[in-house]
């Protein structure tokens, strides 16, 4: 319905007000200046979802069968340090619709607990979690955790939400709400894309990249994504989980 969701029967124009609601998500953004960036990007072309869509369930079965040997070495792993392998956690899909997405367990346990601990007690991890939303050097990664991060092999269970249709092998990485205000105007881009396990972001310096620079990629994509586009990335992305760049 192009810039529209219904909601209990009726239509809200998610770029008529400020403030506005897209899917479970509040926009409290400044209201785009331009009809294009209420909007967001032109829907895709009935081909290229098509296409889109083949390749993730494709990709996702393909890769699931060829890493499952990996999948339980790391399960077996996990298990014998104690606690739950797969960690799940609330992102921001599409059309603003809330999905939990999957991953390798890479942190100790009450993980949360510890974050609030140490954001409490050291000014300066606080400051770098407000600005990145991550930190360089978290004390909460296992071992494990922090060689399934640099190989990026703790993101292989979110081949489930590619099947599940909430994730594409390509996209925008998906974020939590608490990130949707750092999108600002450009939010309606994120949210009118599937986010991806890879993307243009995640080949162009990952966690080595600031947050302005990201949006913009992912604005960037959103408007010019293509099959070779992503398929690009696809290969891109090979030689940057072997280099590990920007990977913590």
């Amino acid at each position: 319905m192009g810039g529209s969701r219904m909601d209990s029967g009726r239509a809200w124009d998610v770029g008529a007000t400020t403030g506005r609601t897209v899917g479970t998500v509040r926009l409290d953004a400044p209201s785009p200046t331009s009809d294009e960036s209420a909007a967001g990007p032109a829907p895709r072309s009935l081909t290229y979802r098509v296409i889109k869509r083949c390749m993730d369930v494709s990709g996702a079965l393909v890769l699931g069968a060829v890493f499952s040997p990996v999948i339980v070495i790391v399960t077996v792993a996990l298990r014998r340090q104690g606690g739950s392998v797969l960690f799940s956690h609330e992102r921001i899909g599409r059309d603003g619709q809330p999905f939990s997405v999957y991953k390798f367990r890479s942190m100790v346990p009450d993980a949360e607990a510890v974050l609030q601990d140490l954001l409490a007690s050291d000014p300066k991890l606080r400051l770098e979690w407000r600005r990145d939303h991550k930190l360089r050097n978290d004390p909460r990664i296992t071992r494990i955790g922090r060689f399934l991060r640099r190989t990026s092999l703790d993101e292989l269970p979110q081949l489930i939400n590619v099947l599940r249709g909430e994730m594409s092998l390509v996209g925008p990485r998906p974020v939590t709400r608490s990130e949707i205000s750092k999108y600002g105007r450009a939010v309606c881009f994120y949210l009118r894309t599937k986010p991806g396990i890879t993307g243009l972001w995640q080949v162009s310096g990952r966690n080595d990249t600031d947050y302005v620079r990201r949006v913009a990629i992912d604005r960037y994509y959103a408007e010019r994504a293509t099959v070779f586009m992503d398929v690009g990335i696809l290969l891109r992305t090979v030689l940057v989980v072997l280099g590990r760049r920007g990977a913590y």
